[in-house]
């Protein structure tokens, strides 16, 4: 999608190529049918106005609601026809991000591939933030352009991102806040896939795995482990497989082949390098010593 079309949506004209601001109050119907915008978008959703699908699956959100959109994702809401729609949405096309420094620090902005269930639900003082950004990129873009407008506006939308960014972390924080559990519940989940023998006919736990059972999207899961345990999902999974390694091999009789199989690898080479690698010892070596692990 062009931005003259996104902003045709709302009636308004586009003083700029790739970035678009609209007010949802003023938005034409045919904006909530199916729509693949094809540029990332921030939205924020200031009341209940309908059923919420991305992708087909349907979300639930409430007033106060902010969540992103990525090119390639299709978004659309079933008007509740009683209520108004108020809410804002920035959109820009990809090309904003070539060789400028809003595209070498996005990076850090990994939002954009969470999944809308895991959108942020804004407290009063994050919303004003968010629409005080939201008013000043309408602001500059109906500043008549000049040398610094590109840069302007490429600040402001780094600055909007930014807040989203630290918003997750807040909402990182009261979630290990109201679930201190969430480290221990992942635990349990990986030790007992380890050792209930599925291993070996489904293969070895995954970071996609491990983030259903949590009814979370991959990204998510991955950036909650991180800030709780300051390592990489897939690394504590490696964690927990060299763990249960140790444990076979110093309380069982099975084979490395066997054990390697057990533990879901493929080929018992790749079980014998990361062993070999993590622990520093063969697993043969690690097996005749009276050496611990993790």
């Amino acid at each position: 999608m062009h931005i003259d079309l996104f902003n045709s949506y709302f009636g308004q004209s586009s003083p700029h190529p790739l970035i678009g601001v609209g007010d949802l109050a003023r938005a034409d119907a045919s904006i909530f049918t199916p729509t693949d915008f094809g540029m990332y978008c921030v939205v924020l959703m200031d009341v209940n106005f309908g059923q919420l699908t991305k992708d087909g699956n349907e979300i639930t959100y409430q007033p106060g609601t902010l969540f992103s959109l990525r090119p390639g994702q299709e978004v659309a809401l079933t008007r509740d026809h009683g209520v108004e729609p108020r809410g804002m949405i920035l959109a820009f096309r990809p090309e904003l991000l070539q060789k400028t420094g809003l595209g070498r620090d996005f990076y850090m902005f990994r939002f954009f591939f969470y999944d809308v269930l895991e959108a942020i639900e804004l407290t009063r003082i994050e919303r004003n933030i968010v629409m005080n950004c939201f008013s000043n990129l309408i602001a500059e873009l109906n500043t008549p352009r000049d040398y610094m407008s590109d840069q302007l506006l490429r600040l402001g939308i780094g600055q909007l991102l930014s807040y989203v960014k630290r918003f997750y972390e807040r909402q990182f924080s009261d979630i290990a806040r109201s679930s201190s559990s969430v480290v221990d519940r992942l635990a349990h989940i990986v030790d007992n896939y380890l050792s209930s023998g599925l291993p070996a006919q489904k293969g070895q736990p995954t970071v996609a795995w491990c983030a259903a059972e949590f009814n979370l999207s991959p990204n998510y899961f991955g950036d909650l482990v991180k800030r709780e345990l300051h390592i990489t999902a897939q690394e504590y999974i490696h964690q927990k497989i060299i763990t249960a390694a140790c444990r076979l091999l110093k309380t069982t009789t099975l084979s490395v082949n066997e054990i390697a199989e057990e533990l879901g690898f493929t080929y018992p080479n790749h079980f014998t390098r990361m062993f070999t690698r993590r622990v520093g010892l063969s697993p043969m070596r690690y097996r005749h010593g009276s050496h611990d692990a993790g």
